[in-house]
């Protein structure tokens, strides 16, 4: 079966409309309660994962697993499966709760629908490797047995879902081919029950590769305005460190320009005083100390006679 959470991966991811209505703060609490609900599942999801891998290598490790690891991978197999429906029901927006609403666009559902996608599609890897390692071991073990098969020959094997086609001759007389062909079965066995598990994830996927698909110009638009935002934000500050830097100059300027026309104003002042100084005519005072040497002289002393007649 083909691999299609790849192309998944590969496309370009976005946010989901989500309804807002009339009463806003009431749908904001339930829209981050929603929120913190479906990144706990994905986390949760992610943490399953990583156990599927470790009961992996514990089966391919053994000839034979004991039933009761399988048995615990397949709780863990349907509590991921059970899980991730959830998480997909609640990344869509429910069509009688969306009704006579009006969308907003809220980065919180582009960053959980790109993490439960990237969850899902390391399950996926994870489920894809383990299938070709234990195709590896079947072909190992029809090696064992003396029977030698192409790739494509195994595939054949493996999709008609009846091991027989290539172990119905083959002579079981000794315990080393009675081994090989117990765990022939049993491989053959595991990879049909993720052949079926890796179907469901492909038609769930493809249902989210419709939702986070048709949004991929929203979130190309917004992290074309984040990345505008950032250059503006940029060159903000480049002109504000001008404009401080040119303030500066000119306080300066202005200061010095002052104190330069103070300067010029003095030098007129004392230019003005001195010429006023220089054109004005003398003028002679008479002390008292002349005017009584003077009154001493006889003409002095008649004409003073003659003015007082």
């Amino acid at each position: 079966m083909k691999d299609r959470l790849r192309e998944l991966a590969s496309r370009t991811q976005a946010e989901e409309d989500v309804a807002v209505p009339v009463d806003r703060d009431g749908f904001m609490e339930s829209f981050f309660r929603r929120v913190e609900e479906v990144r706990g599942l994905i986390d949760k999801i992610s943490y399953q994962v990583e156990e599927v891998r470790k009961i992996h290598s514990m089966i391919l490790s053994a000839p034979n697993p004991d039933d009761r690891t399988k048995d615990e991978l397949n709780r863990l197999t349907n509590d991921i499966k059970g899980n991730a429906n959830v998480v997909r029901a609640k990344l869509k927006c429910n069509p009688h709760v969306c009704r006579n609403m009006v969308f907003l666009p809220h980065p919180q559902h582009t960053v959980l629908s790109r993490k439960f996608v990237e969850v899902m599609t390391q399950y996926n890897e994870t489920q894809v490797s383990f299938r070709e390692r234990s195709k590896g071991r079947i072909q190992r073990q029809l090696e064992i047995t003396g029977r030698v098969t192409t790739n494509e020959e195994l595939e054949d094997m493996l999709e008609s879902g009846n091991p027989s086609i290539f172990t119905s001759d083959i002579i079981s007389d000794s315990q080393i081919t009675r081994q090989a062909l117990n765990e022939i079965e049993s491989r053959h066995q595991d990879i049909i029950r993720l052949e079926s598990s890796i179907r469901e994830l492909h038609t769930m996927f493809m249902d989210m590769a419709m939702l986070v698909e048709t949004q991929g110009d929203m979130v190309n638009n917004i992290e074309k305005n984040v990345s505008n935002a950032a250059e503006y934000i940029c060159r903000a500050k480049e002109e504000t460190k001008k404009a401080v830097r040119y303030q500066k100059k000119s306080r300066r300027r202005y200061i010095i320009v002052a104190f330069a026309l103070l300067i010029l104003l003095a030098v007129i002042a004392l230019i003005v005083g001195l010429s006023v100084g220089l054109t004005k005519p003398p003028v002679t005072a008479l002390h008292s100390h002349d005017l009584h040497s003077m009154s001493k002289t006889p003409s002095f002393s008649h004409s003073l006679i003659l003015l007082t007649r």
